[in-house]
């Protein structure tokens, strides 16, 4: 029995994140998916850089795959999330590993199309295999939503499938909240964090 891993933001669910799925399936007898979830207690904080929350980016995903995959929230970062810093020394950040792989048995593997990633994921034991980077990016689908509220043609429909695209549709609100509000984003150790949340001090 082997399970795949495949942790990411998938902040939409682009036609890449589908391809990629599509072929974990192919190499493994488990697909378990994990959108990157960033709490601050109860509450999840989404900002431009993640503005689904994760029962919307689940929602898309149920649409193309409906049960052939597992989707779960274990990628989740608990405020403050400085303490996950410095990667490999933070016992937090082991404790990330062990909900991680909640409920993995058997062999196992995890997927990235980044290098860097790559190294990390080797370092915690997460077994990585490194598939080739994808040229559409889910950031540059952001930015076309972004520019869509603001009146601009834009063509993010053709980066994502139909059903996805209804559900972001349905969720269009979030892409307004969203659209002219700054980045409140930090980048640490090559991650994307939200401000609210980093730091309870």
């Amino acid at each position: 029995m082997i399970t795949a891993l495949y942790l990411a933001h998938l902040n939409p669910v682009t036609k890449a994140h589908v391809e990629i799925i599509e072929e974990l399936k192919k190499d493994a007898d488990i697909v378990k998916v994990m959108p990157v979830v960033f709490k601050y207690g109860e509450k999840e904080i989404n900002s431009k850089s993640f503005p689904f929350n994760f029962e919307t980016r689940k929602k898309m995903l149920e649409s193309v795959f409906g049960d052939s995959i597992q989707i779960t929230d274990d990628y989740a970062f608990f405020a403050p999330f400085k303490k996950y810093m410095p990667p490999l020394l933070s016992p937090k950040s082991w404790k990330l590993r062990k909900q991680i792989l909640r409920g993995v048995e058997g062999d196992f593997f995890s997927y990235t199309g980044d290098k860097a990633e790559g190294y990390m994921l080797k370092i915690y034991r997460l077994k990585p295999k490194i598939g080739e980077r994808r040229s559409l990016s889910a950031s540059s689908v952001k930015e076309k939503m972004y520019d869509a509220v603001s009146g601009k043609d834009t063509s993010w429909k053709d980066d994502v499938t139909e059903n996805i695209a209804n559900i972001i549709e349905d969720n269009w609100e979030t892409v307004e909240e969203f659209a002219n509000m700054e980045d409140a984003t930090r980048r640490v150790a090559g991650m994307k964090f939200p401000k609210e949340g980093w730091s309870t001090d």
